[in-house]
């Protein structure tokens, strides 16, 4: 089963906690850490995670609280396939390895 496509006003902000992808009998919620992240992506796949239905663009503001990117999908049941796109530096040198 996966999220229905929704259009964007159809999101909310979510909730910084808790981490993870949390379902509340309507809808999920999303919440992930980075301290490093400009921008984070959340994206939708159909049940075989070969097309992707939605991406969602999550923005400093209002969307992240205390270096936790969070976003809510109502009708958004278990089992929803997603993976997240980090905006951010790239230096792996140095232990960073954003890579949308």
């Amino acid at each position: 089963m996966t999220c229905k496509p929704a259009p964007t006003t159809a999101f909310s902000v979510g909730s910084p906690a808790p981490l993870g992808a949390t379902w509340d009998g309507t809808g999920t919620n999303f919440a992930l850490y980075s301290s490093v992240a400009e921008q984070v992506e959340l994206c939708v796949f159909d049940a075989q995670g070969q097309h992707l239905l939605a991406q969602y663009t999550l923005h400093p503001q209002p969307h992240c609280t205390d270096n936790i990117w969070h976003i809510y999908l109502p009708d958004c049941p278990p089992g929803t396939l997603y993976a997240y796109r980090v905006v951010g530096p790239y230096r792996p040198e140095d232990g960073l390895r954003c890579n949308p």
